[in-house]
C-alpha cells in the first residue's frame, strides 16, 4: 500500500467523532475550522456547538450584529477569527447571493480564509485535490523524509507543500485530508510520538533512524516581549465604568480602563497616571490581585494587576455598568472575573 491507501486504511477505523464530521455543509466545516486554528479540539468543540447553535447557518450569522458574534465567541481569543468570519459570512450571503465559494482560488479572497482553511473547506466539502498544510502535518511529513527544512521559515512552506500535494490521492481528498490531520495529532504526536503503532513505521526515516524526536526541525525565536497592564475599576454607586477598545487586537471589546507600560510600574507613578488621564484623586486606591494575572499572545507576555477605587466621581462620557454579560470582553478579562469576582461584590458578570 501507498501512503495516502495506509492512512485512510487508519481512518476508516480510528476517525474520531467530532460534531462537524456528520455534514459537508461548507458553512460548518468553515466554522469549525476557525475555531480550531488557535484551539485544540478537545477545548473547541464545545465552542463549535455553542455558536452553531446560535448560527445554525449562513444567514443567520451575516444579518448578526458584531456584538453578538463577539459575545458568542467569548473564551476562545484571538477574536480577529470571529471578526473576519462574520465579515466574509456577509460577503458571500449579500453579495455572492448565498453561494459559498467552492474553489481553492476563491475561498481564499475571503477574509480570515488562508491556505489551510482553503484546503479544507474545497476538498472536504467539494473534493478538490489541494492538501492541508498545518503544524502537525509539517511534523508528520518532516519525520517520514527525515526532512531538515526548518518547519517555523516561511520559504520551508513551498516545499513542504509540494511534497503534500504530491501525497493527496485523487479520490476522497476531503477523507484523506481530515486522516492526515487525525493521524498526526494522535499518532504522530510532538511529544511520545506512538512510533510503536504507527503504520508508516517501516517506512518513516526518522522512526528507522531512531531520531524521530529530533524532528521536526525549527529555527529558534526571541523569547517573547513583557509587557504590563494595570487595570483600574473605577466604582459609582453599584456600578463600574468601562470602555470600548477602538483598535488594536481586541478592538469593539470592553474592559477596564487600563495603563499600559514595558515595565513594572510604581503606585506613585499609577496614581499620577490616573489624574493625568481622569482628573481625579486615588488616593483610596485599593489593590485586588497580589499575583500578577498573566496572558500570553503570539509574541507577547501579559502580567496584569487589577486595582479598584471605590466611590470615585463619575466621569463624564463614561459607560457605567452593574452587568457585563452584554459586553464581549477578552479572554485576560474574563481570567480576572474567574479569580476575583467573589470578593468584589460591586461586580456582577
Amino acid at each position: 500500500m501507498n501512503f495516502s491507501d495506509l492512512i485512510l486504511e487508519w481512518y476508516d477505523k480510528n476517525k474520531r467523532d467530532l460534531p462537524w464530521r456528520k455534514s459537508k455543509d461548507p458553512y460548518k466545516i468553515w466554522v469549525s475550522e476557525i475555531i480550531l486554528q488557535q484551539t485544540k479540539i478537545s477545548q473547541g468543540t464545545k465552542y463549535y456547538l455553542n455558536f452553531i447553535k446560535k448560527f445554525p447557518n449562513l444567514k443567520s450569522l451575516a444579518n448578526s450584529n458584531e456584538n453578538e458574534v463577539l459575545l458568542t465567541w467569548q473564551g476562545l481569543g484571538y477574536y480577529s477569527r470571529a471578526r473576519n468570519l462574520h465579515k466574509s459570512a456577509k460577503k458571500i450571503y449579500f453579495e455572492l447571493e448565498n453561494n459559498f465559494p467552492k474553489k481553492y482560488e476563491t475561498l481564499l479572497k475571503l477574509k480570515g480564509i488562508g491556505d489551510y482553511t482553503a484546503s479544507a473547506i474545497s476538498s472536504i466539502c467539494f473534493d478538490e485535490k489541494n492538501a492541508v498544510l498545518d503544524g502537525n502535518v509539517f511534523r508528520m511529513l518532516s519525520r517520514y523524509f527525515l526532512i531538515d527544512k526548518p518547519i517555523n521559515v516561511y520559504s520551508s512552506k513551498k516545499y513542504f507543500r509540494q511534497i503534500a500535494q504530491d501525497l493527496i490521492p485523487d479520490k476522497r481528498c476531503g477523507d484523506y485530508n481530515q486522516a492526515i490531520m487525525d493521524y498526526s495529532s494522535m499518532i504522530c504526536k510532538p511529544v511520545n510520538p506512538k512510533c510503536d503503532v504507527c503504520v508508516f513505521s517501516g517506512s518513516c526515516k526518522a522512526n528507522l533512524l531512531s531520531m524521530s524526536t529530533d524532528y521536526p526541525k525549527k529555527l529558534t525565536k526571541n523569547k517573547n516581549r513583557f509587557i504590563y497592564f494595570d487595570y483600574v475599576i473605577f466604582t459609582h454607586g453599584s456600578k463600574n465604568l468601562i470602555q470600548k477598545i477602538n483598535r488594536g487586537l481586541w478592538v469593539n471589546l470592553y474592559q477596564f480602563p487600563v495603563f499600559k507600560s514595558d515595565s513594572n510600574i510604581s503606585l506613585m507613578d499609577l496614581k499620577k497616571m490616573i489624574y493625568e488621564e481622569f482628573k481625579i484623586s486615588s488616593d483610596n486606591i485599593e489593590l485586588i490581585n497580589e499575583n500578577f494575572i498573566k496572558h500570553k499572545l503570539t509574541h507577547l507576555q501579559i502580567q496584569s494587576r487589577f486595582w479598584k477605587i471605590s466611590d470615585a466621581p463619575k466621569i463624564k462620557g463614561g459607560l457605567y455598568v452593574d452587568n457585563f454579560e452584554k459586553y464581549p470582553m477578552s479572554r485576560l478579562m474574563h481570567k480576572f472575573f474567574e479569580k476575583y469576582n467573589s470578593k468584589l461584590s460591586l461586580i456582577s458578570v
